[in-house]
């Protein structure tokens, strides 16, 4: 969204003179959630600005003229993207594709084009930018730290085309070397492991309770009882035990990308 917005609610929490904590104790709500705001990267609840309205003496304007968000996402992953945004830890296994925090551009629409049934440009196009502003969680060099796990068979699906594969591994490869990610590889001469059969995101907050989510055909499930995220944090790390080092995952991710420039 647009970062006016939450200027404005800086301006007026300062006019106030009020932190981060005694606004967010006064309106009911986490000093990360004012943060978040501010910064430009969440948009509140309808019942968030009718709160903070009322703290701050602004009448109805933070209630009435919230941003006009719509995501191009599913409503069942809706709560995730929010989520995600306020992540300080996330760590994704992917099965299939490569998640789509870590997507290039051409990668995301070659996957998001190849929807059942398909979809006009216009509302592909929607889809990319979303995906795309997801990504910008990644602009801050700290926060989220972000584990990829990925299962082998992520690098030999050709996505787009040798190119597109070319150009997405090579970004992978750029992320991690920065250092901004961490990057792993569960070859296929693991075999089968606890990950084998589904996709999952774990993410950590400074304020809540861990929670875990995992997505299938049409249909995507968040968990946030500690019982199953705990079960599902202990999949995660059995797997990246069996996975490639980062020398050796970095290794096979610029000699696959080689042979894809090879086949352009």
């Amino acid at each position: 969204m647009s970062n006016t917005y939450g200027n404005w609610l800086r301006q007026q929490r300062e006019a106030a003179g009020l932190t981060q904590q005694q606004l967010a104790d006064l309106a009911l709500m986490t000093r990360s959630h004012i943060a978040h705001i501010e910064a430009g990267r969440r948009m509140p609840s309808l019942q968030d600005a009718q709160r903070l309205d009322a703290v701050l003496n602004t009448g109805n304007v933070l209630s009435t003229f919230l941003p006009g968000e719509e995501p191009a996402v599913a409503d069942y992953f809706e709560a995730v993207r929010l989520l995600e945004q306020q992540a300080v830890m996330i760590r994704e296994f992917a099965l299939s594709f490569v998640p789509g925090i870590l997507q290039t551009e051409r990668y995301a629409r070659a996957v998001l084009d190849r929807s059942f049934p398909r979809v006009s440009t216009e509302e592909c196009d929607k889809r990319v930018v979303t995906r795309l502003q997801r990504a910008k969680i990644l602009d801050d060099p700290l926060t989220p730290a972000v584990w990829a796990l990925l299962d082998e068979s992520v690098l030999h699906r050709r996505i787009g085309g040798p190119d597109v594969m070319a150009e997405q591994i090579g970004h992978l490869v750029q992320l991690a070397e920065a250092g901004r990610i961490q990057l792993h590889v569960v070859p296929f001469t693991t075999g089968g492991h606890p990950l084998l059969n589904n996709m999952l995101t774990l993410m950590w907050f400074k304020d809540q309770p861990p929670v875990a989510y995992g997505e299938g055909l049409y249909m995507g499930k968040l968990h946030d009882a500690p019982s199953v995220v705990q079960e599902l944090q202990h999949r995660f790390d059995f797997t990246l035990g069996n996975a490639l080092p980062l020398r050796e995952t970095l290794a096979l991710l610029r000699a696959t990308a080689r042979d894809y420039g090879r086949h352009d």
